[in-house]
């Protein structure tokens, strides 16, 4: 665990930023029938069912939708916040929650530390909490990585740290505390979650374990029924969704 801990930390930016934005190749041909719609439990929508799968994803819908999507993506990666914000309401009003359609996100360090440390601060609250969170640094992406590029020499410092320290300080020099505690993660919180070793030392071995057992070279990648599917747009996501029966 330790061993790709650091690995993951040391992956440099630069290096890593060749992987942002890459794109897939079908594996196969995805054609189906319309998929009739299948009603939520009563007095809820399938957007209300969040689960934390065993793959270290968090997913939003009918488990047992006919129609499995999942989202390999980095939360600095600029790509990956061009689909949330142009997908996610979509995806999830459109098709979510017609109980067709099931959305994983499996979170990919790519960046490293800095992935470690958002990802940790959005599986801080509630699994509910995850994937609203995940959008919002999306959604703020510019504001989250511009101290990264203008105080980086923070950050260096801060992962010679004990392990323990690190994310927590590295969290205060670059302003995330504060901004997830204004979206409902206190200060308090976002210290505790960052002190939790084997949340983050596990967190990285997913990514090892993505890209090692599934192949995972860039992100987005999505992979609909087993499939990696040729899309990292919504633009280029929904027509292919709707191939394989999503209406």
């Amino acid at each position: 665990m330790i061993k790709t801990l650091r690995f993951a930390l040391a992956a440099p930016l630069a290096l890593a930023l060749a992987a942002c934005g890459s794109g897939t190749e079908e594996a196969g041909s995805l054609e189906g029938e319309a998929v009739a719609a299948v009603p939520a439990p009563e007095g809820t929508q399938w957007s209300d069912q969040v689960t934390e799968t065993a793959d270290g994803g968090t997913l939003v819908g009918n488990p047992n939708a006919p129609l499995k999507l999942i989202e390999y993506g980095s939360l600095t990666c600029p790509t990956c916040a061009r689909f949330a914000q142009e997908g996610s309401e979509p995806l999830i009003q459109d098709y979510v929650n017609k109980g067709t359609v099931s959305f994983e996100l499996r979170q990919f360090a790519i960046h490293g530390p800095v992935d470690l440390m958002l990802g940790r601060l959005t599986k801080c609250g509630p699994k509910e909490a995850t994937l609203p969170l995940s959008d919002q640094v999306w959604l703020n992406l510019e504001a989250i990585m511009q101290p990264v590029q203008t105080n980086g020499q923070a950050l260096e410092a801060a992962m010679q740290l004990p392990l323990e320290q690190r994310f927590i300080v590295a969290a205060e020099q670059m302003g995330y505390l504060d901004f997830f505690a204004e979206r409902g993660i206190s200060v308090d919180q976002g210290r505790q979650c960052l002190a939790d070793v084997a949340a983050i030392e596990q967190a990285a071995a997913h990514t090892q374990r993505y890209s090692q057992e599934f192949n995972i070279a860039g992100t987005p990648t999505f992979v609909l029924n087993g499939q990696n599917v040729d899309a990292n747009t919504w633009a280029a996501l929904e027509p292919i969704l709707q191939r394989a029966g999503a209406r």
